[in-house]
Formats: structure tokens, C-alpha cells, sequence
């Protein structure tokens, strides 16, 4: 499970086995008003620029980095994992021209950040190698086995061989009623792994989408794997939930970056 932490009046989650300073966000500690209430960090909600530029000093405040050091991207759902270095921080509050839904670097200093409001972000670090990755995981990520497709590049690629991973809060099986599309492709993915994640109910098929990225993980070697017990649909005052709320809401984001103690 992973463990709530407040710092300068930010809540949000850190997974113990994550060695690199790394925050899940949450809903709490920003200053956005009314359906963005109250830590948004999107700045394509509709929500009031200013206030989502407060929203991510104070975070930035919170983990000890500043926005200049952030790379973020536009999410397109695929499973492009980009390796970036320090070029490749730049102004989050423009539109981002880079498309990815995963992120990989072995230089201190660079944070690394994705966005969700249901679907699952997943932190990855090699402590010994100096790595790590931020991914988002929507059903279809999570069918094209993106968090495998990180897994792989750090060890490729960085010749990584120690990867703890955390996924943190996002819909949990207990809300997320799927068609036979995303059964289907789990099914392509998993084999009769994905039997594990998918429950019928009431003549609906329920699908465990934290289940299916730890069974990929797994399947990718890695074996220390925290997994948040939060369902971001359930939990609607504590997180951004898309199924819940619909397109008027904010985002919250997975954040890791390595300072120099953590190499």
C-alpha cells in the first residue's frame, strides 16, 4: 500500500519502496475553485491558469523542484515510452508538442511527470543503475503493454536489473464496467493471466486494470511492485475521477525525480 503524506499543505501518496523523491497527487491542498477544487494540475480542464500555476508551486514546493524541471507530454493513450534528459524540460504550461505516455531518465534532476484522473500511473526506479520512469496506463496502454515496453527500454537500454515499480490510486475493479473491447485485448495481452483481473458481475465484466499492470510487470521481471489500495472513483473528494465526474474536473499527476542521494 502506499502512505499519505502533507507537506507545505499538499497531500499526496509515496509508495515505500520508491528510494527516488516521488509523489501521487491528490485533490487536496491547491487553491482551484469549483468543479477544480482543489489541487488541479491540468491545464487544459478549463480551470483558471493562474490558479493551476499556484496549484503547481506549491507541489513543486512540496517535493523541493521547480517547474522548469518537469517533463510532461501530450497522452495519446498509446505506449511510446520516451527516453528525455535536462533538454527536454521546458514550459508545462504551453501545449506540449512531444506525444508519450511514458517517460524514462537516468539524469539527476529531471522530474518526470504523467496525468490521470482514473487511469493508473505507475513509477518505476532502479536505485543501483540511477533510472527512473513515469508511466500512464489506460485500459488501452495497459493492453498495448506499456509498462512492460518501459520495463524493457531500462533494461535495454540503461541495463537496468533491480526495477521497484508503484502503481498508485486509479479506478479500481470495483467501478471500472468494461465491454468484451477491453476484456478482449486484456485477454491478447495476459493469456490466462487475465482471468486474475476480470470478474463478471450482474451480467458486466469488472476489470482490474492495477491487477493487469502488476501481472505485466511480473511478467517483465519485476518482482517488488507497491500497489495503492485507493479507487479514484470511490474516493472522488480525495481524487480526480474522469467515470465520476465527467470531462468538468481536474487532474492529478505521477511525479519522480532523482536527487542526488537517491543514484
Amino acid at each position: 500500500m502506499l502512505v499519505e503524506q502533507t507537506a507545505h499543505g499538499v497531500t499526496y501518496m509515496t509508495a515505500p519502496n520508491i528510494a527516488a523523491v516521488h509523489a501521487f497527487t491528490t485533490r487536496i491542498g491547491g487553491v482551484s475553485a469549483g468543479a477544480y477544487a482543489s489541487m488541479n494540475l491540468g491545464m487544459n480542464r478549463g480551470d483558471n491558469p493562474d490558479n493551476v500555476r499556484e496549484n503547481y508551486d506549491k507541489i513543486c514546493r512540496a517535493l523541493d523542484i521547480e517547474t522548469k524541471d518537469i517533463v510532461c507530454s501530450r497522452q495519446v493513450h498509446g505506449k511510446h515510452v520516451a527516453v528525455v534528459t535536462r533538454e527536454d524540460c521546458g514550459e508545462i504550461y504551453q501545449p506540449s508538442p512531444r506525444e508519450a505516455d511514458g517517460f524514462i531518465t537516468n539524469e539527476p534532476g529531471v522530474a518526470l511527470m504523467v496525468f490521470t484522473a482514473d487511469c493508473v500511473p505507475i513509477l518505476l526506479h532502479d536505485s543501483q543503475r540511477g533510472v527512473i520512469a513515469a508511466v500512464h496506463a489506460g485500459w488501452r496502454g495497459t493492453a498495448m503493454d506499456i509498462t512492460g515496453e518501459a520495463v524493457r527500454k531500462m533494461v535495454e537500454i540503461f541495463g537496468c536489473a533491480d526495477i521497484q515499480a508503484a502503481i498508485g490510486p486509479c479506478i479500481s475493479q470495483c467501478c471500472f464496467e468494461t465491454g468484451t473491447d477491453v476484456t478482449d485485448a486484456l485477454h491478447d495481452v495476459l493469456g490466462e493471466d487475465a482471468a486474475r483481473c476480470i470478474e463478471s458481475r450482474n451480467g458486466a465484466w469488472m476489470v482490474d486494470l492495477k491487477e493487469a499492470n502488476r501481472l505485466l510487470l511480473l511478467q517483465a521481471g519485476v518482482r517488488n511492485i507497491a500497489v495503492s489500495d485507493e479507487c479514484t472513483s470511490c474516493l472522488s473528494d480525495k481524487y480526480w475521477s474522469h467515470r465520476r465526474m465527467g470531462t468538468e474536473r481536474g487532474s492529478q499527476a505521477a511525479i519522480i525525480v532523482m536527487k542526488g542521494n537517491t543514484l
